[in-house]
């Protein structure tokens, strides 16, 4: 990952995130509609904006209707919708491993649904 920057948040833990990695999302407590069990996350934030204690990321599902403002992505080899209205502020020690990055094309559909569901068009 060229260009990728990092800071310490702990001692012995280093964020290096890029907008468009895919990361598995670690579990807060179960509350609300959150789903539980594994769940991936799009990092959407600026890479000029990165690294922070707290990082802009899209969760996925892969049982979410398909919708206009939902992108497909491959994650794993398993297709997922990106669920970018519900777009959240996540303490970065929550980003698990990383899985992926989604590909130039597919980032640029998922700047189209923020744009759609931000309402900036």
């Amino acid at each position: 990952m060229t260009g990728a920057r990092c800071e310490k948040s702990r001692p012995s833990w280093r964020v290096c995130v890029l907008r468009g990695d895919v990361h598995v999302l670690r579990p807060p407590q179960c509350r609300g509609h959150e789903q539980q069990g594994r769940r991936f996350g799009v990092v959407v934030q600026a890479n000029e904006l990165l690294p922070r204690s707290v990082v802009l990321v899209a969760p996925t599902s892969q049982s979410a209707r398909p919708a206009s403002f939902r992108p497909e992505v491959d994650v794993e080899g398993e297709a997922t919708r990106v669920l970018v209205e519900q777009v959240g502020a996540v303490d970065a020690t929550r980003l698990g491993d990383l899985v992926g990055h989604v590909t130039a094309e597919q980032l640029w559909g998922i700047d189209e649904a923020l744009l759609t569901v931000f309402g900036l068009r």
